[in-house]
């Protein structure tokens, strides 16, 4: 009987948060149509005087000043240039997206690339993300890491859930980003404590992982004949169907760590991977790696064994795009020599 009352009780607390979920949401969308309103009327007024080149900086500055003092900063200039530059962007209004709130609206905006902006607003959908994990990978420059592996089309076919995703390499990331794990750059530091800041921050770790992962292990022994070994994390990925090994290194990659990675993909493939999933894959986060030995030291059809450089520090946006762009010149000239 008191089970029973338990399971009523619960299903009662679910009632309850799904409304008030439900309340906040319906509250930031009415929000989000306010201000696509706004930008309607601003557009409408603006084509009605376009007769005047500089009408459109007049009335706004001139409606702001009218509105700001009764109803706040959120009705200042910038807030309604914003509104302005949403319309145009977003033009239909049922097309808004209810999942999202005004502040994701405003990072959207400010991304003139309209892939790039589908992208990032179909993923803020797909993974549930808040307004700061939206921004945090939009500072991250997650999809230009991804269009290392990916094309432009085929990362928004997975955005858009038209395939799903046929090898790791159009999920994993390299570089990876690790800013929030709160570690300084030191002359040395050691592997434990990069384990324990990713599990201490695991939410945040998947999130940078991508979609689809979950925790499985950390320290996963494993017994052969008489001598043990240690598996740094172990995740499985839902999208792949298959089990995720993470090996971690504070030290530039060596061909050892890739054999070493390389054995323990193959004991999880035939003591652990059940007959329907994928095969394992295996990725070394490293902090810096020689790619040509990486090349060189793993068969040509690899497709199981990824090294990821990781980044401490969230890195400015014209840095990360240098690197990502040497590193595509560098997958680019690979290509180019196997074809020769």
């Amino acid at each position: 009987m008191e089970h029973v009352i338990e399971n009523f009780v619960a299903e009662i607390r679910q009632i309850i948060s799904d409304a008030q979920t439900n309340a906040i949401r319906s509250v930031d969308f009415c929000r989000v149509q306010m201000y696509w309103n706004i930008g309607r009327r601003i557009v409408e007024e603006e084509q009605n005087g376009k007769v005047r080149a500089d009408y459109g900086t007049y009335l706004i500055r001139n409606l702001a000043s009218k509105i700001e003092p009764d109803y706040g900063s959120g009705f200042s200039v910038r807030q309604l240039e914003r509104s302005r530059q949403f319309y145009r962007l977003y033009p239909i209004a049922s097309a808004l997206r209810t999942q999202l709130n005004w502040m994701q609206y405003k990072l959207l905006i400010s991304i003139p690339d309209p892939l790039k902006r589908e992208y990032y607003e179909l993923e803020a959908i797909n993974n549930g993300w808040t307004g700061r994990e939206l921004e945090r990978q939009i500072n991250s420059q997650l999809y230009e890491r991804l269009l290392l592996s990916n094309d432009k089309q085929g990362l928004l076919a997975l955005a858009r859930k038209e395939r799903i995703p046929e090898n790791p390499y159009e999920i994993i990331k390299d570089p990876m980003v690790l800013e929030f794990l709160g570690l300084e750059h030191k002359p040395k530091y050691y592997e434990e404590d990069l384990e324990s800041a990713l599990i201490e921050h695991l939410q945040m770790f998947l999130l940078e992982m991508g979609a689809g992962f979950s925790f499985v292990a950390r320290q996963k022994r494993i017994l052969l004949e008489d001598d043990e070994y240690f598996v740094d994390l172990v995740l499985y990925n839902r999208l792949l169907r298959c089990f995720v090994i993470l090996e971690l290194k504070t030290k530039k990659l060596t061909h050892q760590d890739l054999g070493q990675l390389q054995m323990y993909v193959n004991y999880f493939d035939r003591y652990e991977k059940l007959p329907d999933e994928n095969p394992t894959v295996g990725i070394l986060l490293c902090t810096d790696k020689n790619n040509e030995m990486v090349k060189l030291t793993l068969p040509k059809d690899n497709r199981s064994i990824m090294a990821s450089k990781y980044e401490l520090y969230l890195p400015k946006p014209q840095q990360l795009l240098t690197a990502v762009k040497t590193e595509i010149a560098a997958w680019e000239e690979s290509q180019s020599s196997e074809n020769d």
